[in-house]
């Protein structure tokens, strides 16, 4: 999300851009040296739209078959977004919900799985891929809630979870649903994949892809049944599991989860619930404007 350094103006951030042209070539300077220092970088940036929100847009970056790597050109578009955007006097922000009435920033991990020969073990006719691609999905739903401190690190991620916001509640999946947490994305079937809704913009890239890969992996292994995929609205499934709202709550699971000691490292998990457990704290001990405003005369 780009923001004015100064805050800019209520009008500015109360504008609503999904989809906008005009917005496209109103920063075409800055969208142009974006993509000049991504491929002076190596770095395969694609497709740009404006979204939702104020000041908010998506740029793809073209899939590896080395994750790492993949991970690698992600961070180092982030530096590259926020390099460009001091430039023309902007703030490149990955807060996951910068704006209390607006939809929040996600990162969104896309997943398929190649064989020896290379060939994608997802791909399938039938649009909700093949039975490797549902026990992944499997996987994904059956270690999320556990996972939440990791992909919903901070804070303020925990409001960009709000129903009928683009963010997904619940561990669900579906076909080319936008309103579940593990989309499978219309497409050709050679690209059929798993689409990972749930991490925020602010979320650690490493540990993010390394729990989903770990939960695909967890899937995989035990050969996990995700279900009927969900057809409609996914905020309006009666009787589904919730994510944790809170961050506590989050942290809570996390330093019970056996899945998470086994796929980031027991010693690992011990340091980042310690950090985060501090985090916390101090977060919720801070007197906020809002303390002042609800109870400063009452």
């Amino acid at each position: 999300m780009l923001a004015p350094a100064g805050g800019g103006r209520a009008s500015e951030r109360q504008k609503i851009d999904a989809y906008s042209l005009q917005r496209l070539d109103d920063l075409a300077p800055l969208f142009n040296d974006v993509y000049a220092a991504a491929v002076a970088q190596g770095l395969p940036a694609e497709t740009l739209m404006s979204e939702y929100s104020p000041g908010q847009f998506e740029i793809t970056l073209r899939h590896r078959d080395d994750a790492l790597r993949a991970v690698d050109e992600a961070v180092m578009f982030k530096r590259v977004l926020r390099g460009v955007a001091q430039k023309h006097g902007l703030i490149a922000c990955f807060m996951a919900k910068p704006f209390t009435a607006r939809a929040g920033s996600g990162l969104h991990v896309h997943v398929s799985l190649n064989d020896a020969q290379g060939q994608n073990t997802f791909a399938s006719d039938d649009p909700a891929g093949t039975e490797s691609l549902r026990q992944a999905i499997g996987g994904m739903k059956d270690s999320m809630a556990e996972s939440m401190a990791v992909f919903a690190p901070n804070a303020n991620s925990y409001r960009r979870f709000v129903s009928e916001s683009y963010a997904p509640v619940a561990p669900i999946w579906g076909i080319n649903n936008r309103s579940v947490s593990l989309r499978v994305p219309a497409g050709p079937p050679a690209s059929r994949h798993v689409e990972h809704r749930i991490c925020g913009a602010d979320a650690n890239l490493y540990l993010a892809v390394a729990t989903v890969l770990g939960a695909a992996a967890h899937g995989l292994r035990e050969r996990l049944d995700p279900g009927a995929p969900v057809e409609g609205n996914g905020y309006a499934q009666p009787g589904v599991r919730t994510l944790p709202g809170s961050w506590s709550e989050a942290l809570a699971l996390a330093a019970k989860s056996e899945f998470l000691g086994e796929t980031l490292g027991n010693e690992f998990l011990k340091i980042f619930l310690a950090i985060k457990h501090q985090e916390c704290a101090r977060f919720s001990a801070e007197v906020s404007e809002l303390d002042y405003a609800w109870y400063l005369r009452s």
